[in-house]
């Protein structure tokens, strides 16, 4: 730290006295031109003053009148010395200066250097008589300066003689030291303020804060975890990259310090515990092959706001779950380019490594028209698949013209995957959801080698409700090509199997849970999907401490401040604005539990969260005015001045702002009328670190397979809801704690990490049975011829 203060000194020094002389270099030339500037005026003023005289003394001849006029104009004018020359350029009279004269007059041309002084005076005389111009020049001799001025003299054409004027230019070489010296004393003050100056700013400014942030990392280090300790780099903010750079090495060390504690108490714990780190070392040892994921959303989007482009991560559990893996093997995720500024941010082949700031994995995009959007995600997607599967009764809707754009973009996304994976031997595949049913047959026919899963995030309906879809055998056929199907649940892998039974020749074993199709076999397991839960382990984002009941009011009351209301309990609900989320039987329970018990008035708020979603599909246009006449109308009714029974909050809120809405409930409301899984159970549990909080739950939902400990309802039933809100909010706080503390610990042991491990795990040790179709007629799957124009049955 000295070395470098001292090293700063010395290049201010430096720096400083090179610019200051340089800058008193250019002054004392422009200060010494300005004086012969003023010389040069002056004695043309002196000569051109005498040249009448002098010229009329040359005319007439009188030598000793020159010499008269000459000493007298001499006296008068101060100037150093004054002398006439005839035509041939000798020296006729002279007055002051003698040594310059006589040295000029009596020696040869070529000797004049030999007496000190320079030839420059008679030179300029015999050019001035030769060219009859003014003519001037500076020159000196020992310690004497001057300025010589030759005036040539004329009687008409006939030149007479000359006139040189010598004046004294000394002052202009004692000016320019006189400046030297004053320069000197400016610049050593100069130098010392601006040292100093510099000194204490790099003190106060730089040293001050860095030594701050040193004591908070060695405090870190030393495992001294503080309540906002990151916050201390906003010293920083006036080098923010350092400052970022500081605060992420601080969230990793408090990560991995959290991290090891953990992985310390549950190995002596027997336990298993599942984290980002594990799940990439144990998919690098087990994956020979590289990894393709494929999504319909993409896990980096660029987005362009006026004149800046972010890049943002959308909410999705999924990135979560395979960024580690992708990470770890450099894989590829193939995904939509959904965002307005995706196009500018990849290369020629539609290629960007992520994530930005540490590129480790290949985001491919693929591009879609509107049409194909709209037709393959709106349409056949959303309004066809996703209401079939969810037997939420919204009649599915589907259409010729879907189906067609449904195929094109399962199509083109295998033609994108199968690109990237031509150099790769033995991939490994992971499909993603419900968009890309045909895709894994696809990818198979391409590349018998490679090992492909697909994972279903919604539920299988029963074979009579999948049987509703006009091309069920193709969408069978097209999941039938994976190795490896996933489920939520054992039900949903049941009706799977139950659906390929009625609709495919096939052979199912229900004891191994696979399909024999045409010699190729497919294993069907659960998976239960979860969130990024850290068992309990605080990180940069998570309060260090439990919270005490009187923190949590204060945040109760500063949160519900915000939209005018006053109550002491809260009841929250996070949801996409969906028809499947039994949004409005929930509204209606509230209303039925203020009815049944009164004493809930002023006192209970239920907030919900709805996020807009799949806005340009008239089902949940209508959900959506829905919803909100019956919030206005379920308000209405019972609303005082400060308080209001519901509290409708419509837009993406982040996971910080509805981790703090699920740390302050009481009651967490998850009523899915029919749910794949539902993460906001898992989440709710996650975020309660003080081990409170009562969670009700849908048990139509794959969550309440696993969450026995939530208050499971059916959510059809509104006197049964609002029953298990009133249980809730009155619920001892023991029994609260034990049930949170059995659904936290099972959303533990079974997190995110864990379900990528075991789908990707079962992929990797998946045997390949590669058919000779020669040696074994028939052995490939027959292909399913499509017709895109078939009616619905």
């Amino acid at each position: 730290m000295h070395s470098f203060r001292l090293r700063l000194i010395l290049a201010l020094i430096a720096g400083v006295t090179i610019v200051s002389i340089a800058s008193t270099y250019f002054e004392v030339l422009e200060h010494k031109h300005i004086l012969r500037q003023e010389l040069e005026w002056r004695s043309t003023w002196i000569g051109n003053s005498l040249k009448p005289q002098m010229r009329q003394a040359l005319i007439q001849g009188d030598l000793a009148g020159l010499g008269s006029a000459v000493t007298q104009a001499k006296e008068q004018t101060g100037a150093l010395g004054i002398g006439i020359y005839d035509p041939q350029g000798h020296l006729m009279t002279e007055a002051g200066a003698p040594e310059v004269f006589s040295a000029l007059a009596h020696s040869p041309f070529e000797s004049l250097a030999k007496t000190g002084v320079q030839s420059l005076s008679r030179t300029r005389v015999e050019q001035s008589l030769q060219k009859g111009a003014q003519i001037n020049a500076f020159g000196h001799t020992g310690d004497t300066q001057w300025l010589e001025e030759v005036f040539p003299l004329h009687d008409g054409n006939k030149l007479v003689g000359a006139l040189v004027v010598l004046i004294d230019a000394g002052y202009i070489r004692d000016q320019s030291y006189d400046l030297w010296r004053r320069s000197f004393w400016w610049i050593v003050a100069t130098v010392l303020l601006i040292v100093t100056v510099t000194f204490a700013m790099v003190r106060w400014f730089l040293m001050r804060p860095l030594m701050r942030v040193a004591d908070r990392l060695r405090r870190l280090r030393m495992g001294h975890f503080e309540k906002g300790m990151s916050g201390g780099t906003n010293e920083l903010s006036m080098f923010s990259p350092l400052a970022r750079e500081v605060e992420t090495m601080a969230e990793s060390l408090i990560a991995a310090r959290a991290a090891a504690a953990a992985e310390a108490r549950l190995r002596d714990a027997g336990e298993h515990f599942w984290t980002p780190e594990r799940l990439a070392v144990h998919m690098r040892n087990k994956a020979s092959g590289r990894i393709f994921a494929v999504s319909n959303r993409e896990p980096y989007m660029h987005v362009r706001d006026g004149r800046k482009t972010a890049c943002i991560v959308p909410p999705s559990g999924l990135v979560t779950a395979l960024e580690p893996v992708l990470q770890a093997c450099d894989g590829v995720w193939v995904a939509t380019g959904s965002g307005n500024a995706d196009r500018e941010n990849v290369d020629e082949f539609d290629r960007l490594r992520v994530p930005p700031d540490d590129p480790k994995y290949t985001l491919r995009r693929v591009w879609l028209t509107a049409e194909e959007e709209s037709r393959y995600y709106d349409g056949f997607a959303n309004e066809g698949l996703w209401p079939l599967c969810h037997i939420a009764h919204t009649r599915p809707t589907f259409r010729a013209a879907d189906w067609e754009a449904y195929q094109k973009v399962n199509e083109k996304f295998a033609s994108a995957l199968l690109e990237e994976m031509k150099d790769s031997t033995e991939p490994l595949i992971f499909v993603q959801d419900y968009h890309f049913a045909l895709l894994p047959r696809l990818i198979k026919t391409a590349r018998p080698d490679a090992r492909v899963a697909i994972f279903w995030h919604i539920p299988w309906p029963n074979p009579e409700a999948f049987g509703i879809c006009p091309w069920q055998p193709e969408l069978l056929d097209g999941l039938l090509g994976a190795d490896l199907i996933g489920f939520h649940i054992p039900l949903h892998c049941n009706n799977f199997l139950d659906t390929v039974d009625r609709a495919l020749e096939s052979r199912t074993d229900r004891e191994h849970m696979t399909v024999r199709r045409a010699g190729h076999i497919t294993a069907v397991k659960p998976y239960p999907v979860s969130v990024a839960f850290s068992g309990g382990i605080p990180s940069a984002l998570q309060a260090i401490v439990t919270e005490r009941e009187e923190d949590r009011a204060e945040e109760r009351r500063a949160l519900l401040s915000e939209f005018g209301v006053q109550a002491e309990s809260i009841v929250v609900g996070v949801d996409r604005l969906d028809y499947t989320k039994g949004i409005v039987e929930r509204l209606l329970a509230i209303e039925e539990l203020l009815v049944e018990h009164p004493w809930h008035k002023e006192r209970l708020t239920m907030v919900q969260i709805a996020a807009p979603s799949r806005t340009r599909i008239p089902s949940y246009a209508d959900l959506h005015r829905r919803v909100d006449e019956e919030v206005r109308r379920i308000n209405h009714r019972f609303q005082t001045s400060k308080w209001k029974p519901i509290v409708l909050i419509e837009r993406q809120c982040n996971h910080e702002e509805v981790n703090r809405w699920y740390r302050i409930a009481q009651v967490c409301l998850v009523t899915s009328l029919h749910d794949g899984m539902n993460l906001v159970a898992k989440e709710f549990a996650a975020a309660r670190d003080d081990e409170d909080g009562v969670l009700v739950l849908s048990k139509f939902t794959g969550a309440a397979v696993e969450l026995r400990d939530a208050l499971l309802v059916n959510p059809y039933d509104i006197a049964e809801v609002a029953e298990a809100i009133h249980r809730g909010i009155e619920m001892p706080r023991e029994e609260r704690r034990v049930r949170m503390q059995q659904m936290r610990k099972q959303v533990m042991e079974h997190n995110i990490y864990r379900w990528a491990a075991m789908v990707l795990g079962d992929l990797r040790d998946v045997r390949l049975e590669l058919y000779d179709s020669e040696a074994h007629p028939g052995s490939l799957p027959e292909p399913i011829p499509i017709d895109p124009y078939r009616k619905m049955a």
